[in-house]
């Protein structure tokens, strides 16, 4: 064990964020801490890394154990470049590799009597070079800054140049390649692209360091964890399992708390009905037993009941009018700035009912083709053409279809006059602005409360045609949740930009993937794209195989025709050959790799099963009718023995294979 957080209490005057808050986090284990805006999720952390003090409770790390912590607000300077700055990381390493070469310069000089002195230590010296990454530790740090969205051309850049969000990638690619015992990411994934973030959840799934994360990217949390901790109204509660298996655990707990709650507090009214019927006998025996039922009530340790997160904010999509069947058309589109060309020649088209993702790098443009759509910026080249009836409703992660200088209650009453008081009250307090809060200014809103008041204008808009830029920015999970509902119930199209995997799974009938100049179509979820597109660079890279394979036959019995009509040269046998062997070689790989990867699975499938099988085991003898058994009792025990002996080899193997 790693990390112990024991009974963590944490008040800011009469607000208790934390109340007895308690988990655990193993060597080695990725777990999630999750909760909705304001839970004390980052409060934890800063609590953790001992920021900030705990009214109750006790943190224990292990000793000696090295953390790593990334803040979602940090004041990170350097006078370093991007390049140089990682190298600091390494630092022991460079004065090892500094001594090694001053080692071979002695070498030089030596007489034989001492020569064989210095090849041993010179020899220590390179193991000791080679198991801190001594060779690899150049690689290791051009490797993240390319994961983490770094360019070659941004390495010499210095840090106090670079914007708030790019130092947030670093400070992380510095804690990565530091691979501290005990790795803290308060929402790693906020300024990275899909791309940069499933490099990063292959990197934390190898990496050997505990790591416990903060995030709304549940698609993340889904691929990387395999413990959820939920922050609910200040307790805690842990799930075994990924971000699916915490849905699914979550709904029994609740069903389960909710009848618990319920029970008691049929009890509790039965109790007070007694009590009161019995000191209404005003007899002295008869007070006796209220007192003594009284003191029994007192004592009973109420349950509170759990809240149904769903009820919170609920709304529905619904066109005022029905689009022709032909909604968007784009042809030949073309954007350029300077002589950065973001897209060129991008043509698709959007049938009415198709509820489509447009996903891409950052920095592809996929943000300026819906401004294109809205007529909000001019292409440089192509058109755009809205199809019969089609009314647009936009989506705008920056809320630039907020006024600023407008309250809550403003925006929607200008917008939709027609409505009155008590109907916009009503609106507003689906989307959780009651009381006072709905004559709050736009300007002091948080992105989450710029982001409803958007959604509620787009309820009430009648659009058929919704275009949403980033929509689940800002939401917490629960209102993630309930915004794809009400996507899932709408009848009208859909076109978002989003790097919401988990988001996109749940709403998207279609991806569009804007790929440099190409956009390329595929029919179905965010996992169907990753699978197809995986299949046709396969299919691309067999292609070019065979075409050099055939292009090496033809050349090397034939030769080539000149243009002047004499034999030129055949091909150099020898690099066609290196061309097979590194395509068979490649293809070798790959297999490789698909059969570790399936071992890993059946592995961690085992592993799932003989936990569950050593959780019953443990149940049953846990019965005060098997306790009482000791024939009983043993044979479950030497079952529960062998299961343990037999998952600890399994981990044993899922460490091994998860390492390759």
């Amino acid at each position: 064990m790693i990390l112990s957080c024991q009974n963590i209490s944490k008040s800011f005057g009469d607000k208790d964020v934390l109340k007895k808050v308690t988990f655990h986090i193993n060597d080695h284990e990725k777990a999630a801490l999750i909760g909705n805006n304001g839970a004390g999720k980052t409060t934890l952390f800063h609590i953790i890394t001992k920021e900030l003090d705990a009214d109750e409770g006790e943190v224990a790390i292990k000793k000696d154990s090295s953390i790593g912590y990334l803040s979602q607000h940090h004041d990170y300077t350097s006078t370093n470049t991007v390049y140089d700055e990682l190298l600091v990381v390494k630092a022991d390493v460079i004065r090892m590799e500094e001594t090694l070469r001053q080692m071979e310069e002695d070498m030089k000089h030596l007489t034989e009597d001492n020569l064989d002195t210095h090849m041993k230590a010179y020899h220590d010296k390179m193991h000791a070079f080679d198991l801190a990454g001594g060779y690899t530790y150049k690689s290791d740090i051009q490797g993240i800054l390319r994961g983490l969205q770094f360019k070659e051309e941004d390495f010499g850049k210095p840090v106090s140049t670079l914007s708030g969000g790019e130092r947030t990638r670093l400070l992380l690619g510095r804690i990565l390649l530091e691979k501290p015992d005990l790795i803290l990411l308060d929402e790693p994934t906020n300024y990275l692209d899909i791309e940069s973030v499933r490099w990063l959840e292959n990197y934390l799934l190898n990496v050997k360091s505990a790591v416990l994360v903060v995030s709304h990217d549940r698609y993340f949390i889904n691929k990387i964890v395999s413990k959820v901790i939920e922050i609910d109204q200040g307790n805690s509660l842990c799930y075994e399992g990924n971000y699916e298996d915490f849905i699914a655990k979550k709904e029994v707990w609740l069903q389960s708390r909710l009848a618990a709650y319920e029970n008691q507090q049929r009890e509790i009214k039965h109790q007070e009905e007694v009590i009161s019927k019995l000191r209404s006998f005003n007899r002295e025996k008869s007070v006796k037993r209220a007192d003594s039922r009284q003191k029994l009530l007192d004592r009973i340790e109420r349950i509170e009941k759990p809240t149904e997160e769903k009820a919170d904010m609920q709304f529905t999509l619904s066109p005022a009018i029905i689009s022709g069947n032909d909604v968007l058309s784009v042809e030949s589109l073309a954007k350029s700035y300077g002589e950065r060309t973001l897209f060129n020649n991008v043509s698709f088209e959007i049938k009415r009912g198709e509820h489509i993702a447009l996903i891409g790098q950052n920095g592809t443009g996929k943000t300026n083709i819906l401004k294109i759509i809205n007529g909000l910026i001019e292409p440089d080249h192509g058109c755009v053409k809205l199809g019969t009836n089609v009314t647009i409703g936009y989506f705008d992660q920056q809320s630039r279809v907020l006024d600023e200088s407008k309250t809550v209650f403003d925006e929607i009453s200008d917008t939709y006059p027609k409505l009155t008081q008590t109907e916009i009250r009503n609106v507003l307090a689906a989307f959780l602005f009651t009381g006072d809060e709905v004559f709050q200014p736009i300007r002091s809103l948080s992105g989450g409360e710029r982001g409803r008041v958007v959604l509620a204008k787009l309820m009430l808009s009648g659009a058929n045609f919704l275009i949403l830029d980033e929509p689940t920015n800002h939401l917490d999970m629960v209102s993630k949740e309930v915004l794809e509902e009400a996507l899932n119930a709408y009848t009208g199209t859909v076109l978002y930009v989003s790097h919401d995997r988990y988001f996109i799974n749940r709403t998207a009938s279609r991806i569009l993937h804007l790929d440099g100049c190409k956009v390329t179509s595929y029919q179905g979820d965010y996992d169907y794209f990753l699978e197809k597109s995986a299949q046709d660079l396969e299919q691309s890279a067999d292609y070019m195989s065979k075409s050099a394979s055939a292009t090496g036959n033809v050349n090397s019995t034939q030769g080539s025709v000149s243009a002047s009509g004499t034999t030129a040269s055949p091909v150099n046998d020898s690099a066609q050959t290196d061309a097979k062997l590194d395509w068979a070689k490649q293809k070798e790989l790959q297999a490789a790799k698909r059969k570790r990867e399936n071992q890993l699975a059946k592995t961690e499938k085992e592993i799932e099963e003989l936990e569950n099988k050593i959780a019953q085991l443990q149940e049953e003898m846990s019965k005060p009718e098997i306790a009482s058994n000791s024939v009983k009792l043993q044979e479950l025990c030497k079952e529960c023995d062998a299961a343990q002996s037999k998952l600890d080899e399994l981990y044993e193997l899922w460490e091994e294979l998860s390492e390759e």
